[in-house]
């Protein structure tokens, strides 16, 4: 699967702009802020229905104007989808596939697969367990398009159950039969998004450790850990023991909503601590190519990768070693950022690999290098 062809109206501080890509490798550089992650944006917007960096989508309209349209054309397989989403302020967000409408955002999640590696990505490791739950359920989601639906309804349920556990102080009445068929519904959704996460991280490891490897050259040891309150206990048991605990703290204490990932490095140390700026951008382009992996084997077929500001932490060494590694048939098609064109040209004449470099200023793509 690659894309061929991309537009942007309106879209962040592009006015409009059209670019056609090469299957290979296409680069966007030019100085910060001249718009190059926000091409990376748009991309990202038609595959996942929504911006990587910033959740608010009419914050992605450009000032002074009302809208933006963001059309891409996808090719797989001798096939020709053609792809678009909209916003008008103040209207529902349009997402179309070959000019038809989706009922559901969510049945368009997976079709096209991606990954993107940002500077961004740092909150994974630095922010709190939620930021690592999202990174497994977005991996898990494009690859079964149950486990969004599952996930929707087991935080309506958990939402249900916490409002009963405050209700009881505030009313007095404790609606026992209530609890029992709530306890019994999230037992059924978390139970089955369990199975999946404990799958995928059974999957995703061995992934996770041969890339890290490979960008460290064996250099240190790491290690990543699945965490889960179900993994050595009952979900309804625990439920049931932590009732009182519940009441008193209002909310529900237990439950796959706890999950976590635990980063470690050097024989059990926390990463987030103990690792350099170096060895944790290592880790985490070590846990976004094992992404790639994992979607790869479950699609069939290979989903773009998209690398912004890459380079930064990364010695001259390194960063020959991943464009080398990312160029491979292992991967498919490739988008990336960055500051200076004459590196990214000296790197792929040297690995002798395809890549087509546009030179982005001020919301303009002046074209190819």
């Amino acid at each position: 699967m690659w894309l061929k062809h991309l537009s942007v109206l309106n879209f962040k501080n592009y006015t409009e702009s059209t670019l056609d890509f090469l299957p290979d490798t296409n680069a966007f550089t030019g100085q910060n802020g001249a718009g190059k992650t926000n091409l990376l944006d748009a991309i990202h917007y038609l595959s996942l229905c929504k911006s990587y960096f910033n959740p608010i989508d009419s914050q992605h309209i450009k000032k002074g104007e009302d809208w933006f349209m963001v059309q891409g054309e996808f090719d797989r397989e001798l096939m020709a989808d053609q792809v678009s989403c909209s916003l008008k302020r103040n209207q529902k967000k349009q997402f179309k596939k070959n000019k038809k409408e989706y009922g559901r955002l969510a049945d368009h999640i997976g079709q096209f697969p991606l990954v993107m590696i940002s500077p961004n990505d740092s909150f994974i490791i630095m922010d709190g367990s939620e930021e690592r739950r999202k990174f497994i359920d977005n991996v898990i989601s494009q690859t079964d398009n149950h486990y969004l639906d599952y996930l929707i309804n087991y935080n309506r349920i958990l939402l249900q159950r916490n409002t009963v556990l405050k209700n009881i102080r505030e009313t007095g009445v404790f609606d026992v039969g209530l609890l029992e068929v709530l306890n019994l519904q999230l037992v059924e959704s978390g139970e089955w998004i369990f199975a999946r996460r404990r799958a995928f991280m059974e999957a995703f490891l061995p992934e996770f450790q041969r890339y890290y490897q490979f960008l460290s050259e064996d250099a240190e040891q790491v290690n990543l850990v699945y965490e889960s309150q179900l993994l050595s206990n009952d979900f309804l048991h625990l439920l049931n023991t932590q009732l009182d605990k519940d009441r008193a703290l209002e909310r529900t204490t237990v439950g796959i909503h706890k999950d976590d990932l635990l980063f470690s490095i050097h024989e059990g140390m926390p990463l987030k601590k103990f690792g350099s700026q170096g060895q944790q951008k290592s880790f985490l382009i070590a846990l976004k190519l094992a992404q790639y992996s994992f979607l790869k084997n479950k699609k069939h077929f290979k989903p773009l990768l998209l690398l912004d500001d890459i380079f930064d932490k990364l010695d001259d060494h390194r960063t020959k070693k991943l464009m080398q590694l990312v160029s491979e048939d292992e991967f498919g098609q490739i988008f990336l950022t960055d500051t200076d064109s004459s590196r990214i040209e000296r790197i792929f004449k040297e690995i002798e690999k395809p890549i087509r470099i546009f030179e982005v200023e001020g919301g303009q793509v002046h074209g190819e290098i």
